[in-house]
Order: C-alpha cells, then structure tokens, then sequence
C-alpha cells in the first residue's frame, strides 16, 4: 500500500505553495487532484511541476475538460498508473477518455455507486471518508456502495478527515467528510475498515500543507499497522 502525499486544488492558488513544498520537501511522488484548475491553469501546474524533482504521479483525479493528449502526457511523463473520476450523474465523462477506460475508476461521492457505470471503467476509487460520512448520514447509500465495492476491483483510494459534528463544505452541505483536519484523531475512523478495502494506490486528500499530509500520512500508517 502506498498512502501518497497530493497536490490538491480547491483553496484558489494554494496549489502554487504546494508546489514549493515539494521542492522544500524534496518529494519524488505526489498524487495529483487538478480538479478545480481549468485548462490554462493545469498548463502553468504542469510547467511549474517539470521544475520540481517529481518522478511520479501514480494517481491523478480527472476533470471533465482534460482530452486524451493531457492523460497521455502525465502516463508518459510521470508514469500514472489510475485515474479517478466521479459519476456522470455529478460531471460529465469525457468520450476522449475511452482509450484509458482500463485506467479510470469511479469515485463514490453522495450518490449511490452505479453497476453499471462501474462495468465499463476498470473498478472503484474507495474515497472513505465520503463511505464514512454515508455510513453515518445516509445508512441506504452506505449499504449499497459497501455491497458493490466487495465485488468490483479498489483500484485506487481517498483519505480525507471525519469531524465530530457535521460541518459545511463549499456547497453548503452539511457531513462529517472534510478535506482539512485539525487533529490526527480525525483519521480514526478509518480503523472501522477491514485492509481489504484498502488498495495499493491511496492519496490524501487534503487542502492541507504537504508537510502536515506526511504527518497524517505517518498517523494512518502507525493507525493501521501497515508495514513500510
């Protein structure tokens, strides 16, 4: 299992400080979540990544605008082994896609998992935080996703935080998931999961620094007894 560091996108222009960190840091391997970046603007990231001594980007989290050229590019470039996307009931798929529909997995969000959506990419992206704030607010959804992800590959994974009460993200919406933590113990939840829901591929999601991602990277290595 390989628990990965992310460049994260959903604070405006934070992304160019976790870019720094990379460097201060001197990070061979990130996962990346371009999500909240328009084409221009990935543009600038990938130019300011090729200045950094990343290696790798094993995982990225897809964006509807992104073509064929772009996937291709970070496979070449920086050996992406999965891809992630949410549902086209949230975002639309992109048709440019297909050639790497082997690579893609669903991400379940706040809506049920589609079979049948499911059937025509590679498996599941297993974001737990959103399982857990299901499990918590929405028992049917919950036992729905927990049902198919027993029978489709975990290709690639989220870890966000869990919060004590609900709390409101950028939509309004109030849940337990949230993509800043303010103490490790939010990441305690994640021992209710047996490791086979764990896949080898994991990013951590978070807005937070690089730095406090690494210390809550070390805290869900020691929470899970993974061996390094």
């Amino acid at each position: 299992m390989r628990i990965l560091p992310t460049i994260t996108t959903i604070t405006p222009g934070a992304w160019r400080e976790k870019i720094k960190e990379v460097q201060k840091l001197k990070l061979k391997e990130i996962a990346l979540f371009p999500t909240c970046l328009n084409q221009a603007e990935r543009k600038a990231l990938y130019q300011l990544l090729k200045e950094t001594n990343i290696k790798s980007i094993p995982l990225v989290h897809l964006r509807s605008d992104m073509e064929e050229g772009e996937l291709a590019y970070l496979i070449k470039n920086y050996q992406t082994k999965v891809f992630n996307t949410h549902t086209w009931r949230e975002y639309s798929i992109s048709a440019n896609w297909a050639k790497y529909q082997n690579l893609i997995y669903i991400e379940n969000t706040h809506q049920r998992l589609d079979e049948e959506e499911i059937k025509k990419f590679a498996g599941v992206c297993l974001d737990f935080s959103h399982l857990e704030n299901d499990r918590l607010l929405h028992q049917d959804i919950y036992e729905h996703d927990i049902k198919l992800i027993q029978r489709y590959p975990l290709g690639c994974g989220h870890i966000s935080a869990i919060k004590t009460a609900p709390v409101s993200d950028r939509k309004s919406k109030l849940g337990y998931d949230s993509h800043d933590f303010e103490n490790l113990s939010e990441f305690d939840y994640l021992k209710r999961y047996p490791l086979k829901y764990f896949p080898e591929l994991i990013a951590v999601e978070l807005e937070n620094s690089l730095e406090d991602q690494l210390k809550a990277k070390e805290y869900i290595i020691k929470l899970l007894n993974i061996k390094k």
